[in-house]
């Protein structure tokens, strides 16, 4: 559990944290165990906060991991190939293939998405452009005193 709770400071600080910044949230942490649980089961405090140090410092250790990596090849961001990397060099080779799967998955839907977001039509040309390039309609436009097309 939290030895020091509300004790700490900013990151600014030396680089201590609060335990809010360090650890996920306890209501998720509840939430994700609630669903394995059968609906009359219920968790204690103690059992909440444990599992919120332990899964907290799972993602700090498989993070540090992965962005060593990436210190390595100097780059700066984390990705998930990165971090499905740090699972298998971690020894969490159960979990990285199923991790691998779900990021291929992942990026396949997202690439759906965002092929259905492009409007239909993707010439980079402005509303300007499209009204200069558009012919007078009496309906859509009309000029102003000095007959210029509104």
């Amino acid at each position: 559990m939290v030895d020091n709770v509300g004790a700490g400071a900013s990151s600014d600080d030396g680089g201590v944290k609060l335990e809010q910044d360090r650890l996920l949230p306890i209501a998720n942490v509840g939430r994700i165990m609630k669903q394995i649980l059968p609906p009359n089961a219920k968790i204690s405090k103690e059992a909440k906060e444990t599992m919120q140090e332990c899964a907290s410092e799972f993602i700090s250790f498989v993070t540090g991991e992965a962005s060593e990596k990436c210190r390595k090849e100097r780059r700066k961001t984390v990705n998930g190939d990165d971090v499905c990397w740090a699972m298998g060099a971690l020894g969490f080779d159960d979990y990285a293939g199923p991790l691998r799967r779900y990021l291929q998955r992942y990026r396949e839907i997202e690439g759906d998405r965002a092929n259905q977001e492009k409007p239909a039509n993707t010439t980079n040309t402005s509303i300007a452009d499209q009204e200069k390039e558009a012919p007078p309609s009496s309906s859509s436009s009309y000029r102003n005193n000095q007959g210029i097309r509104m």
